[in-house]
């Protein structure tokens, strides 16, 4: 499951190995030093989870879990510690913080990745694992590509699930209050234009092939996507 991700971590050797992990793992990352740096860039987008040291320069990490955990924008932000700290009292202290996870230096990345895939699995909404096929459009979660033709759409990991939980639901209308609980989740405390921001993203990307007549708006409702219009039946493309 491909996210975005916020790193916050001093030490600029340890930022740039996770953030290659991440990127390399299929993921967004973005990164900063400390906790007031990690504050004003929520401020503007709000990851999908939340990496971090314990020992920040001013405010600490797990003084940066209980005010996030307080605010009902960031209360439900999945949020791992990956610390340099390896007592047993500040594990626990993190996690009775609000963490979902620790993790202590130095980590196997093939660790941190499982343990956030896990995370990510109990606090972002699911959506379908399964392989959908239709309109000329093959969507693949496992390797995270769509394809369309023969030519593979290139998507942020956003408009990826969106276009998931549209082409496993076809048909179907979905207001744009149910593609935040869905594609978003529960947690998120967005305001409802950035659903029709990432459709127009998702749009953008699928033109070239034409699929994007496939993401239809219904006036005053929502989205759904058709399996079927009338400029062309592409089911016999893929």
């Amino acid at each position: 499951m491909a996210a975005h991700i916020l790193v916050v971590e001093p030490d600029p050797a340890i930022r740039q190995l996770l953030e290659l992990n991440l990127t390399s793992a299929g993921h967004e990352a973005a990164s900063c030093l400390d906790a007031e740096s990690a504050l004003v860039l929520m401020e503007y987008s709000l990851p999908e989870m939340l990496l971090l040291e314990w020992d920040l320069p001013g405010q600490t990490g797990e003084a940066l879990i209980r005010r996030l955990r307080a605010q009902a924008r960031t209360r439900e932000l999945p949020i791992i510690m990956v610390s340099g700290r390896a007592g047993e009292h500040d594990k626990i202290l993190a996690l009775e913080s609000g963490a979902d996870d620790y993790l202590t230096k130095p980590f196997n990345p093939r660790e941190l990745l499982a343990r956030m895939g896990a995370v990510l699995r109990r606090r972002v909404p699911h959506v379908s694992s399964e392989t959908v096929q239709m309109a000329g459009l093959r969507l693949d979660p496992g390797t995270q590509r769509v394809i369309a033709g023969s030519r593979q759409v290139a998507l942020g990991p956003v408009e990826f699930r969106l276009l998931n939980f549209l082409m496993h639901h076809p048909e179907r209308v979905h207001t744009r209050s149910q593609l935040l609980d869905k594609v978003w989740g529960r947690h998120a405390v967005l305001d409802e234009r950035t659903v029709d921001t990432h459709v127009g993203r998702l749009r953008s990307a699928l033109q070239p092939s034409g699929h994007q007549e496939h993401i239809e708006t219904v006036r005053g409702t929502g989205y759904r996507f058709v399996a079927w219009n009338a400029r062309a039946d592409w089911s016999g493309a893929a």
